[in-house]
């Protein structure tokens, strides 16, 4: 795995790999994986819990009850829900993100298939998502595990970064060259 700069990236990819070779060992890579989906989906549905995990203003024991709550009531029991707590108590959540997105890459990478971000401008149907899997495979040469996520400012378009590569077909990045690129003749 590449090594970056950044203190975020690697004290995710530390956490990643940690839970990584604990659910290997538990034989629950897949169950893990899913709780962290299950996870990242409720952050991304809400303002309060992404609060929760960037303030500094909680305390982390704060931070451990709130997380055990919502672990518990969503049904993120286990290797996961435990996951969840120590990160809390070790004032990691900050954090979170990049582990889930780190622990997605590992997991892809021991499946043998490469991991795909990719952000649309709107959602994208199974057909059109079975269309790009097919699409990126063909380019990576192997099975290509995606993960589609909406960002409407893009306006229409995608942006997809695999490995160290990024295709962005963004209408928003068009039209900001073609601003760009008139500013200079002008």
């Amino acid at each position: 795995m590449a090594q970056s700069s950044s203190p975020i990236s690697g004290v995710a990819e530390r956490y990643a790999g940690s839970l990584f070779e604990l659910a290997l060992q538990a034989n629950s890579v897949a169950k893990v994986e899913a709780d962290l989906n299950s996870f990242e989906a409720m952050l991304a549905g809400s303002a309060d819990l992404t609060r929760l995990i960037n303030s500094p203003v909680f305390s982390s024991e704060d931070q451990a009850k709130a997380i055990a709550a919502i672990a518990d009531k969503a049904g993120i029991t286990g290797l996961t829900g435990n996951f969840l707590r120590v990160v809390a108590q070790n004032r990691r959540l900050f954090a979170i993100p990049g582990m889930i997105r780190a622990f997605r890459q590992i997991a892809a990478e021991h499946r043998g298939e490469t991991a795909a971000e990719v952000t649309s401008a709107h959602e994208l149907t199974a057909a059109q998502q079975t269309e790009l899997k097919a699409a990126l495979k063909s380019v990576a040469g192997k099975d290509v595990a995606v993960s589609v996520t909406v960002d409407p400012s893009l306006l229409g378009g995608l942006v997809v970064k695999m490995g160290s590569r990024q295709i962005d077909t963004s209408l928003k990045t068009k039209l900001n060259s073609l601003k760009l690129a008139l500013k200079e003749v002008g």
